[in-house]
């Protein structure tokens, strides 16, 4: 197995969660979006989101569950590109 399968920089899904928070309605701020999440029992602060978002974080799956849930979408959706 390569290693640079592994080297891959941030996340796939940081585009889709802020379309997402965007296309909720009303919009959801990041500091909505976290709100949400810890109001379901997973810490998470607006800066996580942000840095989710920008690509400067790895999200895991149980962090990239509860924002699916918290955002009404998919896991599914949050992971695929608009070529998909």
């Amino acid at each position: 197995m390569s290693k640079k399968m592994f080297l891959m920089k941030g996340n796939i899904c940081g585009d889709r969660i802020r379309l997402a928070r965007a296309m909720h309605k009303p919009p959801l701020t990041q500091e909505d979006l976290a709100r949400k999440v810890n109001l379901m029992g997973m810490e998470i602060t607006p800066l996580i989101v942000s840095r989710i978002e920008k690509n400067q974080r790895h999200i895991c799956d149980g962090e990239l569950k509860m924002l699916a849930q918290a955002l009404g979408v998919t896991m599914e959706w949050l992971c695929c590109s608009d070529e998909d």
